[in-house]
């Protein structure tokens, strides 16, 4: 470990002149220059144990973390459950370009320079790390700066991992950062009444980002994701909230699927295989109104390659493929969240990767005793409890046998869509079969709209169904919602030779089905491959904004039963549930693509939009895009 005298460095850095005021305390400055010594520094010179505290006038010495160190890395828990998951309302603008998102100045009553002396302030009284690293791809990314406590290493450590720290050692001359995020946690508790906040200051050549919590959702995760958005928006392209894989049977068939949806949508799980018991079968689901079982002959021959968990940058300057949208990772490592994993044996790549990590790894909301194996299946417990349903691992990308560490041009957009179950008795919007196909025009509505979804474990609880807006990645963005729409259909139009499809997760009607749904699409798509599916294949749902049904779903050895290609095929569920649940999708789309409907919105989606308003048919929305 060594600490660093910063003024020689504070050039170099290209820091900010109201910044460098923050260094001129005397305090101990780390710049690190090793992931090992992030590391140490994240156990704060302990052993086993480690207590994350603050001085907090009034209240005294507040732990609000600790670490423990185990044989496979270092677990972080919140004394607060609430931090164990992302606000998803968290973010606020200080600055006056153009927004839809709230202003800090209207939510909390005064000016943000005033909060931001505070902050800085209270950094000068700290020991601080300090660390230079690359926001998104080192290719097409932004040179940044992380200012943090000291007694957090772990959340820089976080960061150093998902983004690519630069060494001390490795700072290049010419280093012009173009964003800087400060952590302030006992803000938290001291300004926001112990809610999750993060302001976003957009100033002409630096995006400041001020995370006033120490979980990394909100901030080293998804405030890093807006700088992207916000440097994309003003270049006109954007960062898709998705996770992209190459899908590949031997000697025959290989593909690109990138998925996409709201926190919780299955991005993660789009990597993870399905695989059969002993005797050949998987359990489909179970009918939540009868208990019946529905399992299946199954084996998958499949073989994954995963490209992105995430983040997928589609900048322009990548080359084109024929009418292909081509995109490549934003991230070094992976923040993902094990809460499907029930116990061992679910997903065993994985769990081999956490529980024998070729390197130490850090985890979050684990059960932890020092100087054994933290276990992904053993999430903390919470105070009801229960096990909390957000536990998660930063898994840098490297240690991911079969990764793809390059660009890769997209096959078939998938969109994942969490659903509720829908029975005659309790009419839901849960009616969208094992997969549908969408015409592109279709796709776009569903990127504009992007349902948060049923039971969503990455956030803090919502109720009923909500959007999460715009590409699905609208709460981490900071400019306007029809300049990312504008976006996307561009995006659509000029990746013409892209498919889309449409699945569910958790339900299909009154079936619980867990992840299956796109597992299944996923195995359909690339064992027929490349081909065509013609429209004789395809029958239009009985709501166009589904687009079209398949007439049938074949794998090797089994037919999969219709009902769970047309939800209304089910008893339980019949067509008058199902139309009711129609009606409350067309309603939800109907109240939200109002906001788009202004005078900066490309003319082809007013057009789009406004065939949805007037109950379009699916052909009608074919030859408009």
């Amino acid at each position: 470990m060594r600490d660093f005298v910063l003024e020689k460095f504070l050039e170099k850095l290209g820091m900010p002149e109201d910044v460098k005021r923050i260094f001129k305390s005397g305090r101990k400055y780390i710049i690190p220059n090793s992931r090992e010594e992030l590391i140490e520094l994240s156990m704060g010179g302990h052993n086993d144990y480690y207590d994350i505290e603050f001085n907090i006038p009034g209240k005294g010495l507040v732990k609000e973390a600790w670490a423990t160190k185990v044989k496979n890395g270092v677990v972080v828990n919140y004394t607060d459950p609430y931090m164990r998951k992302r606000e998803p309302n968290c973010l606020f603008i200080a600055d006056d370009k153009p927004t839809d998102k709230p202003k800090f100045k209207d939510a909390f009553g005064y000016d943000f320079k005033l909060l931001k002396k505070e902050t800085l302030d209270w950094l000068s009284e700290q020991d601080l790390i300090i660390m230079p690293f690359m926001s998104g791809d080192n290719k097409y990314g932004y040179q940044s700066i992380y200012i943090g406590p000291l007694n957090a290493a772990f959340f820089a450590w976080c960061l150093a991992d998902m983004q690519s720290f630069i060494p001390a050692d490795e700072i290049p001359g010419n280093f012009s950062p173009k964003a800087i995020l400060f952590l302030a946690p006992t803000f938290r508790l001291t300004h926001f009444n112990g809610k999750q906040v993060v302001v976003h200051n957009r100033e002409d050549e630096i995006h400041e980002v001020y995370s006033y919590n120490m979980y990394p959702g909100p901030s080293a995760k998804k405030g890093i994701y807006g700088v992207l958005l916000n440097q994309g928006e003003k270049e006109g392209w954007t960062t898709l909230h998705a996770s992209t894989v190459k899908v590949l049977v031997p000697h025959k068939n290989v593909i690109t699927i990138m998925h996409e949806g709201a926190s919780g949508s299955g991005k993660t799980e789009m990597s993870q295989h399905v695989g059969g018991d002993v005797s050949g079968r998987i359990t489909f689901g179970v009918n939540t109104v009868t208990g019946e079982k529905y399992r299946m002959k199954f084996h998958s021959i499949c073989k994954i390659r995963p490209v992105t968990d995430d983040m997928a940058i589609a900048h322009p300057d990548m080359q084109k493929d024929n009418g292909k949208l081509v995109v490549r990772d934003a991230e070094d490592a992976w923040f993902i969240r094990t809460d499907n994993i029930l116990q061992c044996g679910t997903d065993p790549e994985l769990e081999r990767l956490c529980v024998h990590p070729p390197e130490q790894i850090l985890y979050l909301n684990l059960e932890a005793v020092p100087k054994t194996s933290a276990l992904i299946w053993e999430p903390i417990e919470e105070e009801n409890g229960k096990k909390c349903s957000n536990p998660r691992v930063v898994m840098p990308k490297k240690n991911f046998p079969r990764v793809v560490d390059s660009t890769v041009s997209v096959d078939i957009r998938s969109f994942g869509v969490r659903t509720p179950p829908c029975t005659k008795e309790n009419p839901t919007y849960g009616i969208i079969g094992m997969f549908h196909m969408l015409p592109p025009a279709i796709a776009w509505l569903w990127r504009l709209i992007a349902p948060r979804g049923y039971s969503n474990p990455s956030i803090v609880d919502t109720k009923g169904m909500s959007s999460e807006g715009v590409g699905s990645y609208w709460p981490f963005a900071t400019g306007k919602m029809v300049t990312q729409a504008n976006i996307l259909l561009k995006q659509i139009k000029d990746s013409y030779n892209v498919k889309y499809i449409l699945t569910p997760n958790q339900h299909i009607g009154a079936w619980s089905v867990g992840f299956m749904p796109q597992w299944l699409a996923r195995e359909f798509l690339v064992l027929y491959g490349k081909k065509p599916i013609f429209k004789n294949m395809l029958k239009p749902a009985k709501d166009p904004i589904l687009g079209y049904v398949l007439k049938g779903i074949e794998l090797p050895d089994v037919m999969v039963p219709q009902e769970f290609v047309e939800v209304n095929l089910q008893p339980e569920v019949g067509e008058e549930a199902y139309c009711k649940g129609a009606k409350m999708l067309d309603d939800f789309f109907r109240k939200e693509l109002q906001k788009y409907l202004t005078s900066e919105l490309d003319p082809l989606g007013r057009e789009i939009i406004d065939a949805f308003m007037r109950g379009a048919s699916i052909e009608e929305y074919e030859k408009l895009l």
